[in-house]
């Protein structure tokens, strides 16, 4: 298993796929995410034409856990985040930008 870590002012998606090209992994499953992130776009399927993403950013604190994959070298996640007011919010994560905590990212490369 890898573990690879997001650090203050790192975008998630971005420093995970390039943590993960370095070490040459193209199919993996990323069992788990923990952590928290200071910004962060999402995306859910349209109700009427799933063929269309909506996108949403949130710009403030969130706990964020997570599960995704890594197929043919294209990193792909989906998060579970928690806001102020103990609200879930899920989707998939575009990017997530770490300024004041981390992001851990725990990977079964085969």
């Amino acid at each position: 298993m890898l573990l690879l870590t997001v650090s203050h002012g790192q975008e998630v998606v971005s420093e995970l796929d390039r943590q993960l090209r370095q070490r040459g992994v193209t199919n993996a499953a990323v069992a788990s995410l923990i952590g928290a992130v200071d910004a962060c776009a999402i995306s859910n399927m349209d109700g009427h034409d799933a063929s269309t993403d909506i996108v949403t950013e949130y710009k403030q604190p969130l706990e964020l856990s997570g599960t995704g994959e890594i197929v043919d070298g294209k990193l792909h996640l989906h998060v579970v985040l928690g806001k102020q007011g103990n609200a879930a919010l899920s989707g998939h994560l575009h990017w997530a930008r770490v300024d004041k905590f981390f992001v851990r990212a725990y990977v079964i490369a085969f």
